[in-house]
């Protein structure tokens, strides 16, 4: 059943234009889960059940494809980064989908049931390399000049991935090469290369920290 369900992946990464209901205001900050005890993947997620459908059989194919992880992460870990790449069948029911919408809301106590991952996903995270004084970018086919004026600061509330190669984004699944698109030409101090453990490693997606 897991492998079925493995062959409905997407066979590309919407995440790098997942940007258009980003708030345009502050919100609370993300707090309470930094000093929760770190658990196992198949633990930080059962309160998900209910949330993200098929939460265990995701769980299940990361797991399987983490046995031998780089970078000194332990399975849990590298699973737990793995599992927010997985693209769903459907993009609403995808894992990064629910979490990020979830991180967009102004209702912070709708992300407890979230607590135990987001502990484990940045405990991991915070393992990895920092991608740093080089250049990423995000693209989306709108045009969003309206919603990014030039010298206003804005905070990405979600979990940002962007590629270091434009190449990636010219494929026209994601930016492509004609019609209304935003290019976001981004100078990085924080990002983290999470391409050892994405479930498309060769679109060297650079991961940038909720809220940072």
């Amino acid at each position: 059943m897991a492998s079925n369900h493995f062959d409905q992946l997407k066979q590309h990464n919407t995440r790098l234009s997942d940007m258009v209901k980003e708030p345009k205001r502050m919100l609370p900050p993300i707090k309470g889960f930094e000093n929760l005890e770190l658990v196992s993947l198949e633990k930080a997620v059962e309160s998900l059940i209910s949330i993200v459908p098929d939460i265990d059989q995701m769980v299940y194919i990361v797991k399987q494809n983490c046995t031998n992880p780089k970078d000194d992460l332990t399975s849990d870990e590298s699973a737990s980064i793995m599992l927010y790449s997985m693209e769903w069948s459907l993009r609403d029911n995808s894992f990064y989908f629910i979490l990020n919408k979830t991180l967009r809301s102004e209702n912070r106590q709708l992300l407890k049931p979230w607590f135990l991952y987001l502990r484990l996903f940045i405990h991991s995270l915070s393992k990895l390399p920092s991608f740093i004084g080089k250049t990423i970018y995000r693209g989306i086919k709108m045009d969003l000049r309206n919603d990014y004026p030039i010298d206003k600061i804005f905070v990405w509330w979600t979990f940002s991935s962007c590629t270091t190669h434009i190449s990636v984004l010219e494929n026209e699944e994601f930016f492509g090469k004609t019609g209304k698109r935003t290019l976001f030409t981004i100078e990085c101090d924080t990002g983290k290369d999470i391409h050892n453990h994405s479930m498309f490693p060769t679109e060297n997606e650079i991961l940038l920290i909720a809220a940072r």
